[in-house]
């Protein structure tokens, strides 16, 4: 077995780090992330949005009630801590008097790090997050996630989440425009793509497969145009 890199969880000869592009965009992500993802590293997105956001953190547990490091952060005055989650009270970059509640202090966007069965969860623990102030997009995504049928389109993982954000505050100069996001969309397209080609080499038999009781598992993937041409 190959070496891991120990930033990207990924084999040494399949690194995504050369992809990923450290960005200061004066907001502090923190990402809750669930165990079960926690163990899925090499798959997740959270992860590689960690290492492109600085001063970002990530903090691994189910109930965070009682979690030391979160309740720091959050009762620290310098932050004004809001959780990324869908609602029509959300705010988004659109809505009126967005810049004027946070003032001087600076945004602290919690979010969920999990599957969406598992973010259920972790709110069912955790009730008091919904009592923040919510943070959502004005924008309608879709998830590139090739990889990954989430239960809806407008699903989107944790790193596109990260980089939508950041563009829509872009937009009413709460990011500075210098600051560029596409390093986020890099690295996660790379993913995908090295997923892909790992999945369609397990069908070919160039390595070893545990799917051959599944039909579905069978048929090689496209890899699409845009995913294919990033590193071109």
């Amino acid at each position: 077995m190959s070496d891991r890199c120990y930033r990207c969880y990924k084999p040494e000869n399949s690194c995504l780090c050369k992809y990923t592009k450290e960005m200061d965009t004066g907001i502090k992500f923190v990402l809750l992330m669930h165990p079960k993802e926690a163990k899925r590293q090499r798959t997740g997105t959270g992860n590689l949005a960690h290492i492109c956001l600085k001063d970002s953190e990530i903090i691994v547990g189910l109930d965070y009630k009682k979690n030391e490091r979160l309740m720091q952060l959050m009762n620290d005055p310098q932050y004004f801590p809001v959780m990324m989650y869908p609602g029509e009270e959300a705010w988004t970059a659109k809505k009126e008097g967005f810049k004027e509640a946070i003032g001087n202090r600076k945004l602290l966007v919690l979010i969920l790090d999990a599957t969406w069965f598992c973010s259920k969860k972790m709110i069912e623990h955790n009730a008091f997050l919904l009592e923040l102030p919510r943070v959502s997009f004005y924008g309608d995504y879709r998830s590139i996630f090739t990889f990954k049928h989430e239960p809806k389109p407008e699903y989107i993982s944790t790193i596109e989440s990260c980089y939508y954000f950041i563009k829509e505050l872009q937009t009413i100069d709460m990011i500075s425009k210098d600051v560029d996001p596409e390093p986020l969309m890099t690295v996660f397209k790379e993913m995908i793509k090295l997923q892909l080609t790992a999945e369609n080499e397990r069908i070919m038999g160039i390595r070893p497969s545990t799917h051959n009781y599944d039909s579905k598992y069978n048929k090689l993937k496209e890899i699409p145009d845009f995913i294919k041409n990033e590193s071109n």
